[in-house]
Order: structure tokens, then C-alpha cells, then sequence
């Protein structure tokens, strides 16, 4: 599920008409200041983050004044979730409340219909006091079911006339939840203030993947549920997902550098969510710090797993890349194989790789991987479904023992014939094949046999044998070629592929 932030969230609830604190989003301490100085009094400041227990981590602080505020500030943006520094601070004027309710529109995944929670007693630790929560069906098209919301609040020590606007409220956050199509709508504690105001004091929502191309006004750019604002590598993976449906591209970013005692970085790659999981733990077991969680399954194309690999190896300081999924996928492990070894030659990968191809056609990817790449300065070694992951974990943390070396991102290479006066190119979907033209006739039986029916038994010049548009959807059948090529010693074809936003994160390095 995509998240929100707590402001965002907030400006959804004020949007429909449920009164917030007044305040603003600080991404530096003069921010902060200003919104404190326009607030006119006490604040409170929150972290921006996607994390329960903000205030226990130090993520919740107070001021009386402005230079407090912008002091405080400088702090907040200094802590770190997880791996990610703040970004955000929300600075909002300081409410003095009477009453604290705790109110949650949630989808009840067994009755498949949504609910609200609401217990008359919000704050923390609104888990221990589940027998408290009163549990408020609500109907997809009639909203919640008033009655029972009444009766929920009647009982209740709430003031006689809160009863109308607080039930009001809780109502309203259904509307929300409908409107913006959220899988949940937290808003933890809803307040009576000391002046009479029905509030949300905080607010946690969550939007329903599928749903968020219907929704551009949330300006939520990764429709996936991080604990933390999208980096920019995985914008860039979310791109490369969105613009290619052949099979699954998941890329998060986990850690940016070792942990404390750790044996070093490594690039993670996984095909398949519960192999991949027990593949992450046996590297962990053997004391290495995961960077980033990959998976590309659902028999990805050989240009989707091209591009994860890039994107994995834009990250630096990597002491190895280990690949490991479930080993029965039912996908041709030759597709990844080649994605993985075109990406391994143009990078000259110098650190050890570890790649688990078990599934269709293993033995097939393993000798693609092992001889395309047996000529890179790293040890590069292919594994099948009976090798588990526990076994080659301990290889790779033998080879990468040998190695010593780290990771340091680079431009990819290009054959010298790509983009010269003697090439003939093609377009493709996402990139440009380039053919060197005066080894055209030696390289056709190999992309004959690899890209059949895509060109026409020319000796002089490569030509089309299908209409432009059908061609430029078959980059993998080109890589194909071009590994293949490479491998007989005739490296004539090369399948240049855009990554948007790559090079640009790394400073026009590749």
C-alpha cells in the first residue's frame, strides 16, 4: 500500500470538512521558524515519517518559541528511520485538548468489507485496549452504519453535545477513505479541545496500490508501501516497472552502508517474494548487511533484469552481489541469465557475484552466465535449485573473503562500433541495436539462430524481415543475440538500453 504523510493525510481530512491544528511542513530549521513565528505561539513539532512510535524514537518535540522551534528542528532532521534521514517536519500550533478518541476506517479482509474501529480512549498504546474498540460496519455506497455509530458514542462520558460533531467526524473519515480510495484511514486521537473543537491531531492513511493512477492529486510517485520517501534509484526502478509488463520489478532500498561488525554491502537480487526471503537470511546469517531488497519474477524480459542489475550496481560500496530466489520458478532462467550477464560485461563487474538460477531451463542459464562472464576481473558463479541458499551463501562469503574489493559505480562499456559511421542501427522499445556492418556476415547464423526471423539472410547489410513496430519489442531475443555473439567471439551486435534518470543520479557516470 502507498502511505501518505501525516500533513497529507490531514489536508485530506480538512479538505471534507474535519477541523486540524493549523501549521506547516518545515524542511529546515528558517522553516520551521517561520511557520512558528506565523503559528503565534506554542508548537509542536513531528517528524514526517512512516513509522509508529514517532515520539519514543525522539521524533516529537515541543517549542515556545520560534528559535526553539528552528533548534529543535535542526535535531529532527538529524534523525534517521531505519536507514533514510527526515526529510519533513511538521510544525503545527499546540492544542490543548479535553477528550482523546482513537477512530480507524480499516478493510476487514475476511468479511471483504470495510470497517471502523473506534475507541472512545485514543493515544498510545491503543493496542492493549482492543476489547475497548468498537468495531462499525460500513457499507460501500451508504458510508457507515449510523445507528451503531450512536449508540457507540452514547455510551460513552463524551460531553452531550460533542456527540453530533464527533460522530460527524468518524463519519466523515469514511467519506474519505471511499474518496481517495485508501485501504486505511487512521486518525489517532481525534480530539475534543478545551475550547470545544472536534479535531485529528494526527492521521496515518494508506491508498490501495491498483488504485493510485486514479488519484494524481495525492501526488504519491511510488505506488508501493516504503518506510521511507522513495529514493531517487528507486523512482528510477519504479519507472523501469511501470514502462515494461513482462513479468514483476521490485526495488527498495534498504541500507546505505554496513552495519556495525558487518562483513560488508551486498546487492541483493531475488526472484520470488518467499525465496527470496530465505535467500536475504542466509546472507544475513553469514554477517553481511543487505543494501537493497530486488525481485524480479513473473519471467521477467532479459531487458528487466538488465536494468535491475544496473540499477543494483548504481549503489556503491558494495562488497558482492548475491542472487537467490525461490529455485523452482516457473520462468526460463535463461532470460535472467542473459539480462544478468550483458550487465555484468558492460559494468567489467570487479566484485564477486553469486547468481541461484533455479527453475526452467537452469542448466541452460548457469553455462550462459558462467562462460559470458569468465573473462570479467570477478568471479562470477551460476547455481541451480539443489543448491540452497544456506550452501551458497558460504561460497559467497569465501569469495568475497578473497576478493576485499568494493564496489565503485561506473559508466557502462559500449563495443567501439555502437553509435559509429560504420554501424547500422534499429530502434527498439526503451533503446537502440547497434549491428557492425562489416561483420554483419559473420555474426548472421548466431542472430539467426537466436533472433530468428527478425532480419533477412542479407550478407551485405542487415535488414528488417518484420515491420519496425513489431521489432522494437523484441529486446530479449536481441540481448540474446548479443551475449551469444560475444560468447563465439564475434561481438558485432550490441542492444543499447535506456535507463531514464540513471545517468543523471549519477552525475552523467554512465
Amino acid at each position: 500500500m502507498a502511505r501518505l504523510h501525516e500533513y497529507q493525510g490531514k489536508a485530506l481530512l480538512e479538505k471534507h470538512g474535519i477541523a486540524v491544528p493549523r501549521g506547516g511542513v518545515a524542511s529546515s530549521p528558517a522553516d520551521a521558524e517561520r511557520i512558528a513565528r506565523e503559528l503565534g505561539g506554542p508548537v509542536v513539532l513531528k517528524i514526517q515519517a512512516w513509522t509508529t512510535g514517532r515520539k519514543a524514537i525522539g521524533g516529537v518535540k515541543f517549542a515556545d518559541t520560534p528559535e526553539e522551534a528552528a533548534m529543535l528542528t535542526k535535531e529532527l532532521l538529524n534523525i534517521k528511520v531505519g536507514a533514510f534521514p527526515v526529510e519533513q517536519v511538521l510544525v503545527e500550533e499546540k492544542i490543548k485538548i479535553a477528550h482523546e478518541l482513537f477512530a480507524s476506517l480499516t478493510v476487514d479482509d475476511a468479511a471483504r468489507a470495510p470497517m471502523v474501529l473506534l475507541s472512545l480512549e485514543g493515544g498510545s498504546g491503543i493496542e492493549d485496549r482492543a476489547a475497548a474498540v468498537a468495531r462499525l460496519p460500513v457499507h460501500v455506497k451508504n458510508g457507515i452504519d449510523t445507528a451503531a455509530l450512536d449508540k457507540a458514542i452514547e455510551g460513552s462520558s463524551l460531553p452531550k453535545d460533542k456527540h453530533a460533531p464527533i460522530a460527524e467526524a468518524v463519519s466523515t473519515i469514511a467519506k474519505v477513505a471511499k474518496a481517495v480510495e485508501a485501504r486505511s484511514v487512521e486518525v489517532n486521537p481525534l480530539v475534543v479541545t478545551e475550547d470545544g473543537r472536534v479535531m485529528a491531531a494526527d492521521c496515518r492513511m494508506t491508498v490501495d496500490d491498483y488504485a493510485v493512477f486514479r488519484h494524481p492529486e495525492l501526488g504519491i510517485d511510488i505506488a508501493r508501501e516504503l518506510d521511507h520517501p522513495p529514493t531517487a534509484l528507486e523512482r528510477i526502478a519504479y519507472r523501469v516497472e511501470e514502462a515494461d509488463h513482462r513479468g514483476t520489478f521490485y526495488f527498495a532500498q534498504l541500507n546505505t552502508k554496513p552495519d556495525a561488525g558487518s562483513r560488508g554491502l551486498v546487492g541483493f537480487h531475488g526472484a520470488g517474494g518467499g525465496g527470496s526471503m530465505m535467500s536475504m537470511d542466509a546472507i544475513t546469517n553469514e554477517g553481511f548487511t543487505i543494501a537493497n531488497f530486488t525481485d524480479t519474477s513473473g519471467n521477467p524480459s532479459a531487458a528487466k533484469v538488465y536494468r535491475a542489475a544496473r540499477i543494483i550496481l548504481s549503489q556503491p560500496n558494495l562488497c558482492g552481489y548475491f542472487g537467490s530466489g525461490s529455485g523452482v520458478a516457473s520462468q526460463e532462467q535463461f532470460w535472467s541469465a542473459y539480462g544478468l550477464a550483458k550487465a555484468f560485461w558492460e559494468l567489467e563487474l570487479s566484485i564477486p557475484a553469486v547468481i541461484r538460477l533455479g527453475g526452467n531451463s537452469e542448466d541452460r542459464a548457469v553455462d550462459i552466465l558462467q562462460d559470458a562472464c569468465k573473462d570479467l576481473p570477478a568471479t562470477i558463479e551460476g547455481y541451480r535449485k539443489d543448491d540452497s541458499p544456506g550452501v551458497i551463501g558460504k561460497r559467497f562469503a569465501s569469495l568475497v573473503n578473497d576478493s576485499g574489493a568494493t564496489w565503485t559505480p561506473r559508466a557502462p562499456r559500449k563495443p567501439k562500433f555502437a553509435g559509429g559511421a560504420n554501424a547500422t542501427s534499429f530502434a527498439i522499445t526503451g533503446g537502440t541495436v547497434w549491428i557492425d556492418t562489416p561483420r554483419w556476415k559473420d555474426a548472421l547464423p548466431t542472430i539467426q539462430q537466436f533472433a530468428a526471423g527478425l532480419f533477412t539472410d542479407d550478407a551485405t547489410a542487415p535488414r528488417l524481415a518484420i515491420d519496425a513496430e513489431a521489432f522494437a519489442g523484441k529486446d530479449s531475443e536481441l540481448i540474446a543475440s548479443e551475449v551469444e555473439c560475444r560468447r563465439r567471439g564475434c561481438d558485432a551486435i550490441f542492444v543499447d538500453l535506456d535507463i531514464p534518470g540513471l545517468d543523471e543520479e549519477m552525475g552523467g557516470a554512465c
